[in-house]
């Protein structure tokens, strides 16, 4: 019984030392999420009004041969997937939701697919399944700069340009909320602008020194902004993703200890119910 006693303490010592690991960890990525949450709320109006422009500069017959508007493809088309997720686990189902949607996508694709990974997690996934990436960006941290969306643009581009593949797709997780992401599949290149009645509204527009040069500089840069949007979108779903988590961890923690406490107190009064017996039996034999 002292033995069992002995154990049971134990585990609980183990259960509160991984609680206040869990409880840190939630209370780290709590501060992460904020400021990612704050570029994330900062980037989708300007990605929103530049596919706008975009879209009303097309519609206004600017760019119709530009190449990362529209090109026809040379040969067997090929499309390139781009996989963000995590170099880190330990949050929830973050990144196996963003791997599935990946993997589902690839599976179902008829033209041949080239796979690029950022991050770890999604990198170590199709290695094992014998799916070799083209590209691959890790341990990138958690500050996601737009010089460094540009710079993995511009091998994107070039990628694109070269008639290596055909098109571009994002995978990636939006971010919703703290509580709740959803993991997306998006078009990069081809460059796809607003079009429609979203693109026009209500006001004209002059544009200098022409529509052509203005179409050409902002191309690059809207590519650019998806890009960085969608790596902000990820990381602040990370941090979601983890801090729910270790919140869950903790709780689940404190529900075991409390049990664990429990089955020591019972043990300890079974043994001093045992003490008591023997003591009063003995008593009674003597007194016999």
């Amino acid at each position: 019984m002292a033995e069992n006693k002995k154990a049971v303490l134990r585990r609980i010592k183990a259960v509160k030392s991984t609680q206040q690991i869990t409880k840190a960890m939630k209370m780290v990525d709590a501060a992460k999420l904020r400021r990612a949450q704050e570029k994330v709320l900062a980037a989708r109006p300007y990605a929103r009004e530049l596919a706008k422009t975009l879209g009303r500069l097309v519609a206004a017959g600017a760019g119709a041969n530009h190449p990362l508007l529209a090109r026809q493809p040379e040969g067997a088309p090929t499309v390139a997937y781009v996989v963000i997720t995590a170099d880190r686990g330990l949050a929830g189902s973050f990144n196996i939701n963003v791997i599935r949607k990946a993997h589902q996508a690839i599976q179902a694709e008829s033209r041949p697919v080239k796979l690029i990974c950022i991050g770890r997690k999604g990198r170590d996934y199709f290695v094992k399944r014998k799916i070799q990436p083209v590209m691959e960006w890790v341990g990138l941290g958690d500050n996601m700069t737009f010089a460094l969306a540009r710079s993995i643009v511009t091998k994107l581009v070039d990628l694109y340009l070269s008639g290596e593949v055909d098109e571009v797709r994002l995978v990636y997780t939006e971010f919703i909320n703290a509580v709740s992401q959803r993991p997306v599949e998006a078009q990069l290149l081809p460059v796809q602008p607003a079009k429609g009645a979203e693109a026009h509204g209500q006001a004209e527009y002059i544009y200098e020194p022409s529509p052509e040069e203005v179409l050409n500089t902002l191309v690059p840069r809207f590519a650019e902004t998806i890009f960085y949007q969608a790596l902000l979108e990820s990381k602040a779903s990370e941090h979601g993703a983890r801090m729910t988590a270790m919140g869950n961890a903790t709780d689940n923690a404190e529900e075991m200890i409390a049990k664990l406490t429990l089955a020591y107190n019972r043990a300890r009064q079974a043994a001093i119910t045992r003490e008591i017996s023997e003591i009063v039996g003995g008593a009674n034999a003597l007194k016999g």
